[in-house]
C-alpha cells in the first residue's frame, strides 16, 4: 500500500499541493509519540532543537535534535543537575511548565516556569546539549508560559499573566509584555498588557496562554493557546505593526482546532494546541503544537504528543493548512529526510531494546531528583537499583526509573533479577500515571516462599490493593515482567524461562491511568520500581534490559 493509498484508508488524504513529489519526506504523527507536551522549537541554520515540559520528572526538560523534522534525536536535558532545581515534594503534575527555546547571537536561551515556587526563570547554553546555567529567576514576570523575543540588541518576555483588575470570569488571563536584558537577564521597565482575555473578551475566552511573538512580512505576529489544554484547546493570532502592539486579532480565529468535530469519528487526534511556527527545509511554514490521542471519549494515557502541520498565509495571516477533517497522521514535504545516527525511533510504530552498560538513555526519568549513589550499571547485570524505603505513592524520590509509555498498543518488558528477603521488600514494573494512579508488577516474597505480585494504588499511599498473585519457582532466579497495554486495558504476565509466558491478569482499567481519570497534565510511563516501602534495607535489584514496542493500528500499512 503506498501513501496515498494509506491515508485514503484512514480517511485523510493527502494536501492537494503536495502530492507526486519527486523528491519528498513524510512526516508522521506525532512527531515525539506519548508524553511530549507544551513544545518549542529554533531554528539555527539546517538544524533544528525542540524541547517539552517534564513537570516534576529529571531530568527536566529534554532537548531534541532534527533537520528534518521527522527524526529526533535527544541530545540533552536542560535540568540535569539536582544543583539547578529538584521537584521533592510537588505532585508529578507540577514542576516545569511550558518550557520555550530561542537562539540568539551564538546563545541558546530557555524560558521555563516553575510552578508553586519561584516562577519564571531563564537558562542560557552555547551548546543546546549542555551545560545549561543555573536558572536565573525573574520575580516581575508573574504568570506562566514565558517566551522570548529579539530585535536587534533587545529582547522581550511574552507570558501568560493576571487580567487587568479583577478577573471578570473563571479563565480570564491576559498576555504581557516585558523587556530582558539578553546579557544581565534582568527584566527592564514595567509589563504591558497585549492581549486581555483573548480574540473576543465579550465571549468569555479562556486561558490565553502559551504566547510566541514573532516577525515575518512586515508585520509583528502574536500568537497563543485559547480555551484551555483539553477538548476546548485552539491556536488564536493576532497582529501588530509593532512589538509593542496594539494587536488585532485575525477574523477568521482559531487558525488550528479540532474542537469541532465529529466527535465518533475514526482515529481521532483532539485537544490541539499550544503551536510554535518553524520555517522548514523546504522554505514553507510548518507548525509544531501538542494534541491527544485516545482510545475512548477523552480517555488517553500516553499524554499530549508532539504533532506538525503545514502552514498557509492568507493575506498575510498565518494559517494551519491540516486538510480536509483536522490534522492528518501524515504529511508530505518537499525536501530530504535526514536520519539520526544511534537515535531511538520517535513516531510510528516501533520496537527496541534498552540496555544499561555504560550510561542510562537521556530519555529515561526519575521521579523529581536524581540520585546518582542509588544506582550503578554494568554490562553483566545492567541497571542496579538499590531499594529504597520510599514508594511512587509518596512525593519523594524512589528507586524508580521509568521511559514513556509512547503507543496505546504495546508491551514493556524487563529482564529482573531479584530476592526478597521480606515481604515489604519488591522489585518490578510499574504503569504509572502519578503517585496516586498506578499498577505495580512485582516480584516478592509471601510466607517465605517467592510470589509475584500485582497491586492497584489507592488513596492510602501506604495500601495498594493486590489485585492478583502467583508463585514462583525460584526465589533467587530471574523472572521476566511485562505489561501489555491494549487501549483501554492492560494485561500483566510473567515468565521464568524467557519463553512460556504466565498470564496474571488481564483486563485490567486503564482508565484509571488516564489523564481524564488522575487530572493533570502528563502521560504514563513504564517504571523498573524496586521499593522496601518504609523499612531500610541493603537489598538490591538488577534489570538486565528494558524491551518497548508499540504497534497503534493507524500506523499499520
Amino acid at each position: 500500500m503506498n501513501t496515498k493509498q494509506f491515508l485514503a484508508a484512514l480517511g485523510v488524504g493527502l494536501l492537494p499541493s503536495t502530492v507526486g513529489l519527486a523528491q519528498s519526506i513524510e512526516l508522521v504523527n506525532p512527531i515525539l509519540t506519548g508524553f511530549y507536551p507544551d513544545p518549542s522549537i529554533t531554528k539555527v541554520g539546517p538544524d533544528y532543537y525542540l524541547v517539552n515540559s517534564t513537570f516534576s520528572y529529571f531530568p527536566g526538560i529534554p532537548v531534541m535534535h532534527s533537520k528534518d523534522l521527522k527524526n529526533w534525536k535527544q541530545i540533552g536535558n536542560v535540568i540535569d543537575r539536582p544543583s539547578q532545581m529538584n521537584f521533592m515534594g510537588d505532585r508529578m503534575t507540577r514542576g516545569l511548565f511550558a518550557p520555550a527555546i530561542e537562539h540568539h547571537n551564538g546563545t541558546f536561551y530557555v524560558t521555563c516556569t516553575l510552578i508553586d515556587h519561584k516562577g519564571n526563570f531563564v537558562v542560557t547554553a552555547k551548546n543546546p546539549a549542555g551545560p545549561w546555567s543555573n536558572p536565573t529567576f525573574l520575580p516581575e514576570v508573574k504568570g506562566i508560559d514565558p517566551s522570548l523575543f529579539f530585535e536587534g540588541d533587545k529582547a522581550y518576555v511574552i507570558y501568560n499573566s493576571d487580567p487587568p483588575g479583577t478577573p471578570l470570569y473563571d479563565g480570564h488571563r491576559s498576555i504581557k509584555i516585558i523587556e530582558l536584558d539578553p546579557t544581565t537577564l534582568k527584566t527592564v521597565g514595567e509589563a504591558k498588557i497585549l492581549v486581555n482575555g483573548g480574540v473576543d473578551l465579550s465571549k468569555k475566552p479562556v486561558w490565553i496562554e502559551g504566547p510566541h511573538l514573532m516577525k515575518a512580512r512586515d508585520w509583528y505576529y502574536l500568537y497563543a493557546a485559547e480555551g484551555g489544554t483539553s477538548v476546548n484547546h485552539t491556536e488564536v493570532v493576532f497582529r501588530s505593526k509593532s512589538a509593542l502592539g496594539p494587536f488585532v486579532p485575525y477574523e477568521n480565529n482559531p487558525i488550528l482546532s479540532q474542537r469541532e468535530l465529529p466527535r465518533d469519528r475514526k482515529n481521532p487526534i483532539t485537544s490541539a494546541g499550544h503551536a510554535q511556527f518553524v520555517e522548514g527545509p523546504d522554505g514553507q511554514t510548518y507548525a509544531i503544537f501538542l494534541a491527544v490521542r485516545p482510545y475512548e471519549g477523552n480517555y488517553y494515557n500516553t499524554g499530549r504528543e508532539t504533532f506538525i502541520t503545514p502552514v498557509v498565509w492568507k493575506n498575510d495571516w498565518p494559517v494551519m493548512n491540516t486538510g480536509p477533517n483536522g490534522v492528518q497522521y501524515a504529511y508530505q514535504a518537499k525536501f530530504p529526510e535526514v536520519k539520526q545516527p544511534g537515535a531511538l525511533p520517535q513516531s510510528g510504530n516501533f520496537a527496541y531494546t534498552l540496555t544499561f552498560e555504560k550510561q542510562l538513555d537521556p530519555a529515561l526519568l526519575f521521579l523529581r531528583t536524581v540520585d546518582s549513589t542509588n544506582f550503578s550499571l554494568s554490562k553483566a547485570k545492567g541497571l542496579t537499583l538499590k531499594l529504597k524505603p520510599e514508594t511512587c505513592a509518596e512525593l519523594g524520590s524512589p528507586a524508580f526509573v521509568g521511559k514513556r509509555q509512547q503507543h496505546m498498543y504495546g508491551s514493556a518488558e524487563i529482564d529482573l533479577t531479584f530476592a526478597a528477603k521480606t515481604a515489604n521488600e519488591t522489585a518490578g514494573l510499574v504503569a504509572f500515571q502519578d503517585e496516586k494512579h498506578f499498577y505495580y508488577l512485582c516480584k516478592s516474597t509471601e510466607n517465605g516462599k517467592p510470589v509475584v505480585q500485582l497491586f492497584k494504588s489507592t488513596a492510602d499511599p501506604k495500601a495498594p490493593e493486590l489485585l492478583a498473585k502467583a508463585p514462583l519457582k525460584a526465589a533467587a532466579g530471574k523472572v521476566m515482567l511485562r505489561i501489555n497495554a491494549d487501549g483501554d486495558t492492560y494485561s500483566f504476565r510473567f515468565s521464568e524461562d524467557g519463553k512460556q509466558y504466565n498470564l496474571l491478569k488481564d483486563k485490567v482499567d486503564a482508565r484509571f491511568l488516564s489523564t481524564q481519570t488522575a487530572g493533570g497534565f502528563i502521560g504514563c510511563l513504564y517504571g523498573m520500581y524496586a521499593t522496601s516501602a518504609g523499612q531500610p534495607t541493603t537489598n538490591t535489584a538488577s534489570f538486565k534490559s528494558l524491551k518497548y514496542e508499540g504497534h497503534d493500528p493507524v500506523y499499520q500499512k
